[in-house]
């Protein structure tokens, strides 16, 4: 282990040298650019914003271009924020159509940076750019200078709805204005491009003859007006003057030099400044959120030395750019050198590391093999005793079996014994109802005996391989219906939909097979009961027969499924095991599904199990039509007649198909005390109903939640409870039924077919009140009842003198209940308003389960408690003070004197008055 830890740190230590070498500049900010064209001016401004980010490592730029369109910038600005760039630069199209898609990236908190253009709205981190406002004026002022203060002018400007081209004009407008004599004469719309500007001059040409200058707002739209004006002559009438002032060949300041154009202004596009606004944005240091960029006039006397300038500039660029790529490839050298050192070190660290691990890994072997050597000659000893204890084992097991086997040879005499004078008993005509219902009980139970005994000595021939088939030929459809009809009763009773399916035949002996027929009954027998056990009311149980052919031989399908509870996947391997159950609550065998695949086997068929929990499960057989054997007809067709007979009583695994009795529900007796009876078993629960009706009144549920919900509802006096039931068993009923105020008062009797100390250690933990073994007698049963009853009697002197009486028995919710009720009594003593509904109200019960808890543990309803405690505490009041009857009705909560005397005389043997004369004479 120790070696594994060395290891481990050693390729740790490489992996962290080797990151480290090879760490790259990852990206720690992005920054996406969404400009509205890519005209030259923007060209410029994005190759200033890409060498500016050279200064910022980390910073990686993502470009995007409208080409003018409104709707597809908006897609690009949505792109870009859902890719997840942490800024956003904005040269926005348009101000109306961007106005609303900026907002909401704003808000959402993602710092925006307006560049060139503007928006509608202040919400915006930061602006850079030109004033074009300011701009505007100054053309203004050079167009006046230079047409001396009189003259004809036509403007043409960019997108109307953005945010340069209604600055400029309104600039331009009011510098024109003060001078008073230059005509505007026109001011149309080019939209930035150039040959815009060519359709649109050519119709101002024709509307004015005369004009002396022309102003574009950027250059290109100057050049295209005065490819018209050369074109129709008109170019040596007039001036041009743009805007942007870019460098480089066709540009505006060559324009100029050239003598093209009379003068451009400077648009500066400050890719630089932009940059830096934004890592000050990003870095949360202080920034400016104007910032105005400087613009200048560019005229024949300077354009020629801008334009050496610039040239000397494009050619600093150019050795900048190479210098930063041989940087980058110097920078990646060294890193690739550096990682390769490092490796190289760990390396030999490594290899030192290995090497005295070989060294200590060889004595280490040395001293395990001499280790193992002893090890060895211990395990082949330890080898030979658990063959010897396996040897035993089997021959223990073996002696269970047969013992087993022999006793349920045993039980088979005194149950004949037992089933034939039943069945002579039955005969009788005298014998009264609920004599003859005992008799069809006992005889149904013999039949379930005896049939567990029969599987009991099946599984040991099918353990000791003597288990034989006895073939016989008859319809299976037939031999279906026959034997499902038994589950008819079951299924009404639980108002479970069940369905019998056999595939329509095609001809008279599609499901004429050869088989064992017992077996198949069998079969049957046991998955449906199985799917009637685990499914609950209102649920659903189909039974299919289908033919099919395989290998070209004829076979049959027979599916049960249900919507019961379902099984979990890692049981669904171990179901046909012997002795395998499901359901810890369950208290069959275990046996019954190993059988049914012995049989299905013996067929030469196979089984297999669909089943998802709380979904239902489904058991699907496929069997050959016809088995290889001697036929013996005559035997098993009189065998299966007789099982038939017997009334198809299901006993795979004791399942419950019990005989439904007719009964009208009893109206409640209130001179009875009431009884619930929590009991899966349905003929237990008919026994002891039998039992008890004649003296209570009887509740029945059929597990344990249903219970719950019948003593919630009724609040019987006494509850009769199994412990082992299927949804909630008994012990979980007890402690819920225990730790609920509505219910924590009434005795619980737990029913039990088992013995263990344990197991009733923990009904009493639960807080069951007494336990009755199973088998048990009527007349135990009856006086346990009795003396639960009694007992509960005596704690009922809720207002008795005694202290002591009055927690005689009583567990602690049921004490902290009564507390609580005395308290609210003495509350409301003078308040002759207060209702039952309001102390139940207090209390957290209704008026009824109020009324029958406090009936239960004082006798008295909580209105006679009520009326006994006034009743009291105003014979204190009279006895101690000098209050008159009248104060002291009143004052105890009585309306009225004259039915507080009454109830004084009824409840203290005297009138009031009698007790004040008795008192003044004394």
């Amino acid at each position: 282990m120790k070696h594994k830890i060395f290891i481990l740190f050693f390729l740790g230590l490489f992996l962290c040298l080797s990151f480290s070498a090879c760490e790259s500049e990852q990206s720690v900010w992005r920054i996406g650019v969404s400009q509205c064209s890519d005209d030259a001016w923007r060209t410029q401004l994005n190759r200033e914003i890409e060498r500016e980010a050279l200064f910022y490592p980390g910073v990686s730029l993502e470009f995007k271009s409208a080409h003018d369109d409104s709707q597809q910038q908006i897609k690009d600005i949505e792109t870009l924020v859902n890719d997840g760039v942490d800024l956003l630069v904005v040269a926005p199209n348009e101000v109306s159509a961007i106005t609303p898609i900026i907002e909401k990236i704003y808000q959402k908190g993602i710092p925006v940076v307006l560049v060139d253009r503007k928006i509608d709205s202040e919400s915006y981190t930061a602006y850079v750019g030109a004033d074009n406002y300011e701009m505007g004026y100054q053309i203004g002022q050079y167009i006046v200078n230079r047409l001396g203060g009189q003259g004809n002018v036509v403007e043409l400007t960019g997108l109307s709805d953005s945010s340069p081209a209604m600055e400029r004009h309104r600039g331009l407008k009011e510098a024109l204005t003060e001078s008073g004599h230059v005509n505007l004469l026109a001011t149309v719309d080019a939209g930035w491009r150039l040959q815009d500007a060519e359709q649109v001059f050519d119709s101002v040409l024709t509307c004015y003859p005369e004009i002396n200058l022309v102003f574009a707002q950027n250059d290109r739209m100057g050049v295209g007006a005065r490819n018209v004006a050369v074109r129709r002559n008109r170019s040596k009438d007039m001036l041009f003057v743009g805007v942007d002032a870019l460098p480089g060949k066709g540009h505006g300041v060559e324009l100029v030099s050239d003598g093209l154009f009379d003068a451009t202004f400077i648009y500066p596009t400050g890719g630089d400044c932009v940059m830096q606004v934004a890592m000050q944005i990003l870095q949360h240091k202080p920034y400016e959120r104007m910032n105005l960029l400087s613009t200048a006039l560019v005229n024949r006397e300077n354009a020629r030395i801008m334009l050496m300038q610039t040239q000397h500039i494009e050619t600093l660029d150019g050795k900048i750019e190479l210098l930063d790529k041989q940087l980058d490839e110097f920078l990646l050298r060294y890193s690739s050198q550096r990682m390769f050192l490092l490796a190289c070190l760990v390396i030999l660290i490594l290899v030192c590391v290995l090497l005295v691990f070989v060294v200590r890994a060889f004595w280490t072997k040395k001293r395990m093999n001499a280790e193992l050597s002893a090890r060895k000659t211990q395990l082949e000893e330890q080898r030979d005793q658990l063959i010897e204890l396996s040897r035993k084992l089997e021959e223990v097991t073996h002696a269970k079996l047969a013992f087993f086997t022999s006793v349920s040879h045993d039980f088979r005499t005194p149950l004949t014994l037992i089933a034939d004078p039943v069945e002579q008993l039955k005969q009788s005509a005298s014998l009264s109802k609920n004599d003859r219902y005992l008799l069809d009980l006992i005889e149904k139970n013999v039949t379930v005996l005896l049939r567990l005994i029969n599987q009991t000595l099946d599984f040991r021939k099918f353990e000791n391989g003597k288990l034989e088939l006895h073939l016989s030929s008859f319809n299976l459809a037939q031999g279906l219906k026959d034997w499902t009809e038994a589950f008819r009763t079951l299924s009404c009773r639980k108002h479970i939909h069940f369905t019998v399916d056999v595939q329509e035949e095609a001809n008279g002996k599609l499901y004429d097979v050869v088989a064992d027929p017992e077996m198949m009954e069998r079969i049957t027998y046991n998955l449906l009961s199985n799917a009637f056990k685990f499914t609950a009311d209102n649920g659903e149980i189909a039974v299919r027969l289908s033919a099919f052919r395989k290998d070209e031989k004829s076979w049959v399908r027979l599916e049960v499924a249900d919507t019961g509870i379902g099984m979990p996947e890692e049981q669904l391997a171990h179901i046909f095991e012997s002795f395998y159950q499901v359901d810890v609550h369950d208290s069959g065998s275990g046996i019954g599904l190993a059988l049914v695949k012995a049989f299905v086997e013996m067929h030469h068929g196979k089984i297999r199990v669909d089943s998802k929990e709380h979904k239902g499960t489904t058991f699907i057989i496929d069997l050959p039509s016809e088995q290889e054997g001697v036929l013996n007809p005559q035997e098993k067709r009189a065998n299966l007649l007789n099982n038939l007979k017997e009334g198809a009583v299901l006993a795979a695994d004791q399942s419950e198909v019990h005989i439904v009795h007719e009964e009208v529900t009893p109206i409640p007796d209130k001179e009875k005390e009431t009884v619930l009876i929590i009991e899966d078993n349905a003929d237990v629960r008919q026994y002891i109903r039998t039992l008890l009706s004649g003296k209570y009144n009887i509740l029945e549920a059929a597990n344990g939640q249903e219970g719950v919900q019948q003593a919630t509802k009724h609040v019987p006096d006494v509850i009769v409870c199994d412990v082992m039931m299927p949804v909630m068993d008994g012990l979980e009923c007890c402690r819920i039924l225990k730790s609920e105020l509505q219910t924590s008062h009434i005795p619980v009797l737990m029913l039990t077919a088992y013995t263990l100390e344990e197991q009733k250690i923990k009904g009493y933990e639960c807080g069951a009140d007494s336990y009755i073994s199973k088998p048990f007698s009527a007349n135990l049963l009856k006086v346990r009842l009795h003396n639960l009853l009694e007992n509960h009697r005596r704690v009922q002197n809720f207002f008795a003198d005694k202290p002591a009486v009055q927690k005689e028995g009583l567990n602690q919710v049921d004490q902290g209940f009564i507390s609580k009720l005395r308290q609210l009594i003495e509350e409301e003593l003078g308040n002759s308003e207060v209702s039952v509904e309001d102390l139940g109200a207090r209390l957290g019960l209704g008026r009824v389960q109020l009324y029958r808890k406090t009936k239960a543990l004082t006798g008295y309803s909580p209105n006679e408690l009520l009326r006994i405690a006034r009743l009291k505490k105003a014979a204190s009041l009279l006895a101690s003070s000098e209050k008159s009857i009248s104060e002291v009705t009143y004052e105890v909560g009585f309306t009225s004197p004259s039915y507080f005397t009454k109830c004084y005389k009824e409840y203290f043997g005297e009138s009031p008055t009698d007790f004040l004369k008795r008192k003044s004479n004394s």
